[in-house]
This record gives structure tokens, C-alpha cells and sequence, in this order.
């Protein structure tokens, strides 16, 4: 069973069928900040709100790697699932 380390800000979510790990790591942050043109993290709550398909995939793929997941499932969740895990993982890491 996959479990999350709330310590670290980890939280399981389903994605494509199967419970998935998701972390937001400096990594992760420097990815999302990356793929979305930022250029101060503080942007980034302001900036997801307007998310297009695109960047919400970059974004759920780099809290996929910083769980120890692969990215490439970020393709295969859909919008609903996509959206759920990062409200979930942002949360977390607060």
C-alpha cells in the first residue's frame, strides 16, 4: 500500500487508476516555476488559477517526480483527477 509522509508534504492521490505519491520538492517547484513563466514562486497561486491543459500536466508531472513517480502519468489523468490532485498536493504542502 502507498502511503504519504505528511512530514515532507506527500500526498497520495488516484491518478489513471492507481494510488500515486505527490511532493512538492524545491525541484518540483523550480519545474513548475519553469513551465509556467514565473519568476518568484509568490506567483504562483495568482497563476493557477489560469492554467491551460498544458501547463496543468507540466505542473501535475513535476509533483509526480517530486513524489518519486513517474511524470509521464500526468498524461493519462484526466482533467477532473488532474485538478483534484493538485489542489491536494498544494494543500499539503502548506
Amino acid at each position: 500500500m502507498l502511503t504519504a509522509n505528511p512530514a515532507r508534504g506527500e500526498v497520495v492521490v488516484s491518478l489513471a487508476g492507481a494510488p500515486r505519491r505527490l511532493c512538492l520538492t524545491l525541484g518540483a517547484l523550480a519545474r513548475i516555476e519553469g513551465a509556467l513563466g514565473l519568476t518568484d514562486w509568490a506567483q504562483l497561486p495568482d497563476r493557477i488559477a489560469t492554467l491551460s491543459a498544458g501547463e496543468l500536466s507540466a505542473v501535475l508531472a513535476a509533483l509526480l517526480d517530486g513524489g518519486g513517480e513517474d511524470p509521464a502519468i500526468a498524461a493519462r489523468a484526466t482533467v477532473a483527477e488532474a485538478a483534484s490532485a493538485l489542489a491536494a498536493a498544494l494543500a499539503a504542502s502548506a
